[in-house]
């Protein structure tokens, strides 16, 4: 199987321990690259992601 290239809310959620909102507030702000499904739900690029995480200041 191919290494994982998006992330969902839901293991978003898990990866920075935080609420359901306050990750629709990043993808709000264009913290990094998503793109949103028919159905609403959403895909979080995974490097985009990675790479704002790694990028944070302490």
């Amino acid at each position: 199987m191919s290494e994982k290239r998006c992330y969902t809310v839901q293991e978003l959620q898990e990866i920075l321990g935080v609420s359901r909102p306050t990750i629709y507030n990043l993808l709000k702000k264009k913290e990094f690259r998503w793109i949103q499904l028919d159905g609403g739900k959403y895909r979080i690029s995974k490097k985009s992601f990675d790479d704002w995480l790694d990028n944070l200041e302490q």
